[in-house]
C-alpha cells in the first residue's frame, strides 16, 4: 500500500521554507499531495488557482508530487485522497500549540490519519508568507527566501 501524505497550507505565497519541507519529505512517502487551502473565510493575496500554479511552476513536475486546492475539512480531504499522513512544519513553540490542537481534533475525526511534524531549518525559522508579502510590498528584497518566479509574481501584484 502506497504511503500518501498531504502537505496542507495556504502557500500565499510558497517560500523556500515550504520548499525545504517538501524536499525533506519526498524520501519519506511514496506520494505527496500539496494541498492548497482555499478557505472562503480567509483572505488571500493570490487566488487558489494562482497559488497552485506558482507551486507547480516552482516544483517543475517533480515526480511523486501533486498540487491541488481543496475546501473543507483537511481530514475529509485526506480520506478522499487515500492519505494516511498529514505533514506539518514547525517553526516555533507557538506553531506547536496550534498544531497540537488541530491534531487532537483530526484524530477525533479520523484516528487512522497520523500527523508528521518536521522542524524547520534554523535558516527559515523566522520565515512566513506574511513577512515575505510585507517585505516585497514595502520595496525590500528577499534573497534566498522565495523562488525568483514567486518574487516576480509578488512584485506584479503590488505594482
Amino acid at each position: 500500500m502506497a504511503k500518501i501524505a498531504i502537505y496542507p497550507g495556504s502557500f500565499d505565497p510558497i517560500t523556500n521554507g515550504h520548499l525545504d519541507i517538501i524536499k525533506r519529505i519526498k524520501f519519506l512517502f511514496d506520494k505527496i499531495v500539496i494541498a492548497v487551502n482555499d478557505n472562503p473565510l480567509k483572505s488571500f493575496l493570490f487566488t487558489a488557482s494562482e497559488r497552485v500554479e506558482m507551486i507547480k511552476e516552482v516544483l517543475n513536475d517533480s515526480s511523486g508530487i501533486e498540487v491541488e486546492s481543496f475546501r473543507g475539512l483537511l481530514v475529509r480531504y485526506a480520506e478522499k485522497r487515500g492519505a494516511r499522513f498529514i505533514v506539518r512544519g514547525l517553526r516555533a513553540l507557538s506553531d506547536f500549540e496550534y498544531e497540537f490542537q488541530m491534531d487532537l481534533m483530526n484524530r477525533k475525526l479520523n484516528p487512522q490519519i497520523e500527523t508528521v511534524y518536521l522542524m524547520t531549518r534554523q535558516s527559515y525559522s523566522y520565515l512566513s508568507s506574511s513577512i515575505i508579502k510585507e517585505i516585497i510590498k514595502l520595496g525590500g528584497d528577499t534573497p534566498s527566501l522565495i523562488p525568483d518566479s514567486v518574487k516576480k509574481r509578488l512584485q506584479e501584484k503590488f505594482n
